[in-house]
């Protein structure tokens, strides 16, 4: 926490290098966080990269609360998906994943892969925006719950039970679907 108070200190002052320290510890975070929230791996890139140029714009008015920085760096993230599903909910597209069209990978293993992927984005859909936000903060982010309750503003108690009961509902949602798989077959 110490190192990172000095490394934004620093990055306030347009230290490039420890801005690129701070890019290069939180960047797959940020990247996993929003790719979990909207599902399409090329568009999280982009969306990332804006996040930290949005960071780099504005790390100047960045007031230091005994929050850590990633906090800050989530809400800008937060920011950009809810302004990225309000300007896609008008039009409808499908993600094309160039990397799985590779010619020499197993083309059930990749049928199998995309299905996962697609159930639980489907899955995730089904929980309420309180508990998708702590599964993508928790898991995609990776942050701890003590991290979480200070983005979201919760108890830790409260962001434990927003996990707990967002895993069964994901976890019924899941098994429901598999129950249905198995009954075609």
């Amino acid at each position: 926490m110490q190192d990172e108070e000095s490394l934004v200190q620093r990055a306030k002052q347009r230290d490039q290098e420890a801005f690129a320290k701070l890019y290069e510890e939180y960047f797959d975070r940020i990247y996993r966080y929003i790719a979990l929230k909207i599902g399409d791996k090329v568009e999280a890139e982009d969306m990332t990269q804006q996040v930290f140029l949005n960071a780099l714009q504005s790390i100047s008015s960045f007031k230091w609360k005994g929050i850590p920085f990633s906090a800050w760096l989530y809400r800008i993230a937060h920011n950009q998906v809810v302004d990225h599903l309000r300007k896609t909910k008008k039009r409808v597209a499908v993600p094309i994943d160039e990397s799985r069209a590779s010619s020499d990978s197993n083309p059930q293993l990749m049928a199998e892969q995309s299905l996962d992927i697609e159930q639980l984005l489907s899955a995730t859909q089904r929980l309420t925006e309180a508990q998708r936000q702590v599964i993508s903060l928790r898991f995609a982010g990776e942050l701890s719950i003590a991290q979480v309750a200070k983005i979201m503003g919760k108890s830790q108690g409260a962001v434990k039970a927003l996990q707990h009961s967002a895993i069964v509902a994901l976890r019924k949602t899941l098994l429901a679907g598999t129950d249905e798989e198995v009954q075609r077959i």
